[in-house]
């Protein structure tokens, strides 16, 4: 009997399991203790690496999702072993009656979690081939659930892309997505596309919440990033809201049920680790929409309107920064 080995093989199964099902059941639970911090060593560690450089950091979200696959089969893997180890003769080999040596149980607890088994090693007793029986039901179960937690995932990266694509394809700036929404001394055409992106961005959102690795999909382009088009959005709803005329202002009850949407995915980044920024970024050029023909209020009253959103616009440049981008630039050139 080795207890050593018969208490860690239980502790890390335990361990395992927890996070597994934490990570891919709880929808509000985010990320696992294991998987979590295994997210973020790796994010932090390839910003540390490659800096900004976004065609290194497109790989992150693959290889954590990989990582984090690789780490929960591994551990299964290494728990199921050493609780075998943990018996006095827990296995023996079919051919030869010897009790199974280290590689002999490795081989064993791999061919029980994936095949069920082929005859060259068995158990000895009656506990040893309930526990076989165990582990071949976390192997296949598990193994099942990680492979549709990883569908899953793929799908909302996807939504997620296209969302982005959405928001900045009307400006990759506040201040052009409100003026190109302004025509002929009104905003028009802006309902439908507006109600369209907070419906999405509440899913986003929702998603965020269920799969945290989803804030580590980081995409080549700003223009199909969610953590440039969510600061775009938010800044154009602060000048449809503080910055616009009531009287030429569009519908409010729109532009509230955007910002909504934003609040449920700024709730995510806790989950992600994700910290506010130091600095409060620029904030949007009335300017440029005047120039574009759209009224705006005086810039004294938009600043003051805008006083108390100091702490949601450092957590939007936080979202931008810890993605590795920059908040978007004010060009007069446009």
């Amino acid at each position: 009997m080795q207890p050593v080995f018969l208490v860690a093989g239980i502790v890390i199964l335990v361990l395992v399991v927890v996070d597994l099902l934490w990570t891919t059941l709880w929808v509000d639970g985010g990320s696992g203790p294991i998987s979590g911090r295994l997210t973020t060593g790796i994010w932090r560690g390839l910003r540390r690496i490659r800096k900004n450089r976004s065609r290194a950091l497109s790989l992150a979200g693959p290889l954590i999702l990989a990582a984090t696959l690789a780490t929960w089969i591994g551990l299964l893997w290494v728990g199921w072993t050493l609780l075998f180890a943990g018996g006095s003769t827990a296995l023996v080999s079919a051919h030869t009656g010897q009790p199974a040596d280290w590689t002999g149980r490795f081989y064993y607890v791999a061919y029980t979690m994936f095949t069920n088994g082929n005859g060259d090693y068995t158990p000895t007793t009656g506990t040893w081939e309930i526990a076989s029986a165990f582990t071949t039901a976390t192997g296949m179960a598990f193994v099942t659930l990680a492979v549709s937690y990883l569908l899953s995932v793929l799908g909302a990266v996807s939504q997620k892309r296209s969302f982005a694509s959405d928001v900045t394809g009307l400006g990759e700036r506040p201040e052009a997505f409100v003026a190109t929404s302004w025509s002929d001394e009104e905003f028009r055409g802006l309902e439908l596309p507006l109600e369209s992106m907070a419906d999405d961005l509440s899913v986003l959102a929702d998603q965020h919440k269920s799969y945290p690795i989803l804030h580590y999909y980081h995409s080549e382009g700003s223009d199909r990033a969610s953590a440039v088009a969510v600061p775009i959005l938010d800044e154009a709803l602060t000048c449809y809201r503080h910055g616009i005329p009531d009287d030429a202002a569009p519908n409010p009850t729109l532009v509230a049920d955007a910002r909504s949407s934003v609040d449920s995915y700024l709730e995510t980044l806790d989950t992600a680790f994700i910290e506010p920024a130091e600095d409060v970024p620029p904030e949007p050029d009335l300017e440029q929409l005047r120039e574009r023909g759209v009224p705006t209020v005086e810039d004294e009253a938009f600043a003051d309107a805008t006083d108390d959103l100091d702490d949601r616009r450092r957590k939007l440049l936080g979202i931008v920064q810890a993605d590795g981008w920059q908040w978007p630039r004010i060009n007069r050139a446009e």
